[in-house]
């Protein structure tokens, strides 16, 4: 199959214009997810230009554009310096990140990732991966899920929600999304129960897929391979990689102090372009829900 994908790419336009392509430049879309993205940076580029994509996700595959200048690569995005080292490419002019996940992902409900499909508890971004949110939930100490959904998912009551999936798990092995919803609704307020709802999903995807770990690595690398006035442009969807994205394309640091050298000179390998967060439009909420949280932060190497 090669389709536009059932995913509407978010930030489209102000996510090419904060790439400022160059026609014949190198870029990477290191989350292809259903090539949106990728095909609208394809279209500003020369046939000497080159996009480089990443998708850990085999479905991925199923979107990818035939053109002679794109490449899709099965991995992780925290890997891109090997690939490109492989590819003899030792500098890009841009990287593109979507870091919310995708339609695709959600509306399968095989893939376990949503509390309105009843599913098996899976999760995994890389269905090749063996660890699942089922290994989450049901070997986790309460300690340890306690930690989960109180630093991924932002939940005050997160010892209580820790304390019913034990409870639960007790009784009976939690196998589907809708044993962990069962496990845990008697604690969550009908009137907020989806927002609660997504972010305990959110917080267990986060474990099992070490989303923020990766995106520290995956800033790093990225940084190191941007050529000198090369953008970076990525797009989040909750605040724990915003703040990340935020603090790094701000000071180099992903705590939010720079580092100084012995005579108190501060380095920071990329500056902020845009001082202000970028946040869809009223009409593309409209047409795109999912599109809400999104927050897009653009950097460019000095």
């Amino acid at each position: 199959m090669n389709s536009s994908g059932p995913h509407i790419p978010v930030l489209l336009n102000e996510a090419i214009e904060g790439l400022n392509i160059q026609k014949d430049g190198v870029y990477i879309d290191a989350t292809f997810g259903s090539g949106g993205h990728s095909r609208e940076v394809l279209s500003h580029l020369s046939r000497r230009g080159r996009l480089v994509a990443f998708d850990q996700d085999t479905l991925a595959f199923n979107f990818a554009p035939d053109a002679d200048n794109f490449i899709l690569i099965h991995s992780n995005f925290i890997y891109l310096k090997n690939f490109l080292k492989y590819l003899d490419l030792t500098e890009v002019d841009g990287i593109l990140a979507d870091l919310g996940i995708s339609s695709m992902h959600l509306d399968i409900p095989e893939r376990g990732f949503s509390y309105r499909f009843d599913a098996p508890l899976d999760m995994r971004m890389n269905t090749l991966q063996k660890f699942t949110a089922r290994d989450v939930v049901n070997d986790y100490s309460q300690e340890a899920l306690a930690d989960i959904l109180f630093n991924y998912g932002e939940l005050r009551n997160a010892r209580q929600l820790a304390r019913d999936i034990v409870q639960a798990r007790e009784k009976k092995h939690i196998n589907t999304t809708f044993d962990l919803v069962n496990a845990v609704e008697a604690h969550i307020p009908r009137k907020i129960k989806n927002k609660i709802l997504s972010k305990i999903f959110q917080a267990i995807r986060i474990e099992v897929n070490n989303e923020l770990e990766n995106l520290k690595k995956f800033l790093l690398a990225g940084s190191e391979v941007l050529k000198p006035g090369g953008r970076f442009v990525i797009i989040t969807f909750h605040s724990l990689e915003d703040r990340l994205v935020k603090n790094f394309f701000k000071t180099g640091t992903f705590d939010g102090v720079p580092q100084k050298d012995m005579y108190g000179n501060v380095y920071t390998p990329l500056t902020p372009v845009n001082k202000k967060v970028i946040t869809p439009s009223v009409q593309e909420q409209e047409l795109n829900p999912r599109a809400r949280s999104a927050k897009l932060r653009i950097a460019e190497k000095l």
